[in-house]
């Protein structure tokens, strides 16, 4: 994401007319919905204009950054490091949710007490089947068997960003074990990385137009109307992963060395990204050139986002466990501590297996609530109307949770001091 600078014009900041495309895509889908549903191309293209430039971006990065450490046991260690930070904070984000969600309560009363869920409402067996199909393969053989790709072209292909990250891992070890001879190699790859981002920054100027789009077609499609009673869940998520990033994340950057309202000031071009796309994908590249920015190696970038794009997703961990006793509140499905811990347990795996997988949050939802089948899973399908309301804050959480980690990890390496830290998130950023 290129950076803005203040002598612009404000109607030429991007970010200002990503909100303005935001707020009229919005206006579009309530006056006028059958035209709002026709706009969905416009957010389509720019999503998918974006994630045809993810692999290549996130390959040069990794390989240049990895090869060029040269150590391979600071390597392990930045990766052990990474592996242990998201574990502890995906947890705690899975804790915070069961804690709100309980107190909260706001399933109880959707399904008139004594009464049992009708499976037949609202046509559920529809919207969910291919969610549920997709959930029985989520099992441990299979996940690590999707991590190695079909041939070397076909991590690219697909999209995939564990492939892509086992086979940027591959080719850094075989260029430094050519040792100098392997440099000029690095050297090419590092030039491709600024051609990439180069056209990245073509390819942003659009995102005004995708989020008008992708605004509209959701506001048009399910309605402001849509939310009704689901309100009470969608509030309750909301305030959750508030409180998870101005606390929980609020608290480790704050011990880390920097202040989390500055941080978040520091990215606000590719939050709002993610808020007019529902997709967290879209602000990579930008995240990984704002990570840069603030002093963090490019090693440790290229190895911690990537790797926190599928082991790191706080979002996606409080809606599980949010979603999974909602829905048991709703079906009046009695859930004892025991089974929820057992919630929580499986949640901690679900999460990680859902990478790649299209409708991730739905996906991980379903496996999950295979552990508790006392829930119908075909409640599923009262989450549907909102999902997309709800993906928004899932993929912003995601996207400032993982920028934290890449700060967190390089303070802990020393590549950066905390007053270093804090003079680069108040100077404007320059390309």
């Amino acid at each position: 994401m290129p950076a803005e600078t203040s002598h612009k014009p404000w109607y030429r900041v991007l970010y200002i007319q990503v909100l303005i495309a935001m707020v009229l895509g919005i206006a579009v889908g309530v006056a006028f919905p059958d035209f709002g549903k026709g706009l969905k191309p416009l957010g389509d293209g720019f999503i998918a204009l974006v994630k045809m430039l993810i692999g290549p971006i996130i390959f040069c990065t990794i390989v240049h950054g990895v090869a060029s450490m040269g150590d391979l046991k600071r390597l392990g260690k930045v990766g052990l490091k990474s592996l242990i930070y998201f574990e502890i904070v995906s947890t705690l984000a899975l804790i915070l949710g069961l804690a709100v969600v309980n107190g909260v309560k706001p399933g109880e009363g959707f399904t008139p007490a004594g009464q049992a869920f009708s499976k037949t409402e609202p046509k559920a067996s529809e919207p969910i089947a291919d969610f549920t199909a997709k959930a029985k393969t989520l099992n441990v053989s299979e996940f690590l068997l999707n991590v190695i790709p079909k041939t070397f072209v076909g991590a690219f292909v697909s999209g995939d960003l564990l492939q892509i990250l086992l086979i940027s891992i591959l080719i850094a070890f075989a260029i430094l074990r050519l040792g100098d001879s392997g440099k000029p190699i690095l050297h090419v790859i590092d030039q491709g990385a600024q051609v990439f981002f180069s056209l990245m920054n073509i390819v942003v100027r659009a995102a005004p137009i995708g989020s008008f789009g992708a605004m509209g077609f959701t506001v048009g499609s399910y309605g402001l109307g849509a939310l009704n009673k689901l309100l009470a869940l969608m509030g309750g998520f909301y305030l959750t992963s508030g409180l998870f990033i101005f606390v929980v994340l609020g608290v480790i950057a704050r011990v880390a060395g920097f202040s989390i309202i500055h941080f978040l000031l520091h990215i606000k071009e590719e939050i709002l990204l993610v808020l007019g796309t529902s997709s967290s994908e879209t602000a990579l590249p930008g995240m990984i050139r704002k990570m840069q920015q603030l002093g963090c190696a490019k090693s440790t970038v290229g190895l911690v986002i990537p790797t926190g794009y599928s082991f790191n997703l706080d979002g996606t961990n409080i809606y599980m466990t949010m979603a999974a006793v909602f829905l048991a509140q709703a079906t009046n499905t009695p859930l004892d501590l025991h089974q929820q811990i057992a919630l929580l347990l499986v949640a901690m795996i679900t999460s990680k297996g859902a990478s790649g997988v299209t409708g991730a949050g739905f996906v991980t939802l379903a496996a999950t609530l295979q552990s508790v089948p006392t829930i119908p899973i075909e409640s599923l399908a009262l989450l549907v109307g909102i999902d997309r309301f709800m993906s928004e804050c899932r993929a912003i959480t995601n996207l400032i949770g993982n920028g934290v980690a890449t700060v967190v990890i390089s303070r802990w390496e020393s590549e950066i001091t905390g007053a270093e830290l804090k003079a680069n998130l108040a100077q404007p950023l320059t390309l």
